[in-house]
């Protein structure tokens, strides 16, 4: 049984699941799919091509799935997927794909987006992913999973942010930000470990120990990149998150991950 308000105005052509609450003055349009358990707030918009997993929370004003914000777009049919658990605070606003892009946004599980945060066209989010308030992503961004923005931090256009990773109030993202490492300022650099969000993760004190030795080689022990890389790698043993993390600082350097992809994009035709 879903509760919809009077005033309410979901097209017929939307699918809600069961127990689906809609708030007053919410607006759902045309093909889109809202999960069992999902909550929209009033006011809210659900953006045609929007499909919403079980157990969303959107909260008044939220616009979900809008047109992208992207001068090439004309109109194509393009598409945002999320998951379950998901919470979309007030004035949040997140944008579908891009026939340039993947034509889809994706956003994973459990993902925390604070007032006023904004993902762009094609971005890419994992699960348990906390965005606070004011945050904005630009557009093909990939966040892996539990990353943590703190307000008003903005990525630019083809960055990926690594999982476990801090990102520090205000800080202006144009590199990939590496995983388990807290990141700030403007420029942007590598601060240390994330030990607070790891330990509330859960990770063990060996762990944290070897991404501690990792982070001094890499970033405080004054020796040149590859070496400190190389011997970082060597160190790994049987830790599964230096590992992670070398071969994320790899595909960095290598153009694999972050802005190097913005020259490989599909350019209008």
């Amino acid at each position: 049984m879903n509760g919809i308000e009077r005033t309410a105005c979901v097209d017929p052509g939307a699918e809600l699941g069961e127990r689906v609450t809609v708030g007053a003055y919410a607006v759902i349009e045309p093909g889109t799919v809202i999960g069992d358990g999902s909550t929209i707030g009033h006011h809210a918009v659900i953006c045609q091509g929007t499909v919403l997993g079980k157990e969303n929370r959107v909260f008044p004003t939220a616009v979900i799935g809008g047109p992208p914000q992207d001068l090439k777009y004309a109109g194509e049919p393009t598409k945002l997927t999320a998951g379950d658990r998901n919470v979309f605070r007030e004035a949040v606003t997140v944008s579908r794909g891009t026939v340039q892009g993947a034509g889809v946004t994706v956003i994973g599980d459990d993902n925390f987006f604070m007032a006023c945060s904004h993902v762009a066209h094609d971005c890419r989010l994992g699960n348990g992913v906390i965005m606070s308030n004011g945050v904005l992503l630009a557009g093909h961004v990939l966040v892996e999973d539990k990353a943590y923005l703190c307000g008003l931090a903005a990525a630019h256009q083809f960055t990926t942010i690594g999982k476990n990773a801090y990102v520090g109030g205000m800080t202006r993202i144009v590199h990939d930000v590496p995983p388990f490492m807290i990141t700030e300022g403007n420029p942007q650099k590598v601060r240390g470990v994330n030990l607070v969000g790891l330990r509330r993760a859960g990770f063990s004190e060996a762990t944290i120990e070897a991404l501690t030795e990792a982070y001094r080689l890499i970033w405080r022990a004054r020796l040149p990149y590859r070496t400190a890389l190389s011997e970082v790698e060597a160190q790994v043993g049987t830790c599964a998150e230096v590992a992670h993390l070398v071969q994320f600082l790899k595909a960095m350097e290598s153009g694999i991950n972050g802005r190097a992809q913005e020259a490989h994009r599909l350019l209008p035709r």
